[in-house]
């Protein structure tokens, strides 16, 4: 069997100060969990979709009292309706951008990401024109301690693993990624239920085939522009091709 490696991941940037990025994190969170009760109701237990958001949240340290908080506003009569909108854009230096957002008013969210991208030198692009170079991915990571990597490797191949790998989360600390094709999200998801492993985190992205190498002073530029639309208070996630 072949050794496992370290999985290719884009560049990780977290520019922007720590307790904003963590407001925002928790933002994004309760987002999540708005469409997710929304779609499925307030019952982890039968909505799959929900105890992914609760896992999520565990992975960002957002408090319990928090979450709840979010679950039961959700299930109110007052919650936002939010509509998912992606944007496809590129960065200066022709990193190309896919921008996710969660807004109940696309009219202002469109207008800010164009204004942030053309500020940075880059441009907003027609709906097809840079999706092309990614591949819509389940990515769960996991605590390695205590899993044997290669009994796992050969069980989740029959459920939709793609690659598994080694990588590391925000403070340094290891951990194994596992990525299946986003219409197997669900079988992975109950494969390691089955396994009693419960994920770090289990996210849907979106991983680039074409990386772009720049120069490290380009490639800051680059990042400062996805810094900004990061902490845009529409947009979840954004996707790029910068190595």
């Amino acid at each position: 069997m072949p050794a496992m490696g370290r999985i290719f991941e884009v560049r990780k940037h977290t520019m922007f100060a720590r307790w904003n990025r963590m407001a925002k994190q928790f933002a994004r969170v309760s987002k999540d969990i708005t469409i997710a009760v929304k779609a499925g109701g307030t019952d982890p237990a039968s909505n799959p979709m929900l105890r992914r958001c609760i896992q999520n949240a565990r992975a960002v340290n957002m408090p319990k009292d928090k979450v709840d908080a979010a679950i039961k506003r959700a299930a109110g009569r007052d919650a936002a309706n939010y509509q998912e909108v992606i944007y496809e854009g590129y960065a200066p230096h022709g990193v190309a951008l896919l921008v996710e957002t969660a807004t109940d008013n696309p009219t202002r969210t469109v207008a800010s990401v164009r204004n942030i991208l053309t500020k940075g030198g880059g441009n907003l692009a027609t709906h097809g024109s840079v999706s092309f170079l990614f591949r819509k991915m389940g990515v769960f990571r996991l605590n390695p301690e205590g899993i044997d990597q290669d009994d796992l490797e050969l069980f989740l191949i029959d459920h939709g693993l793609d690659e598994m790998g080694e990588s590391t989360g925000e403070k340094g600390e290891p951990q194994l990624v596992i990525r299946g094709a986003f219409a197997d999200f669900g079988r992975l998801q109950e494969a390691l239920e089955s396994r009693h492993i419960v994920p770090l985190s289990a996210e849907h992205e979106y991983i680039c085939t074409v990386p772009t190498e720049l120069p490290e002073a380009q490639a800051t530029e680059v990042l400062s522009v996805i810094d900004k639309l990061e902490q845009d208070e529409d947009v979840q996630k954004v996707f790029h091709t910068l190595a």
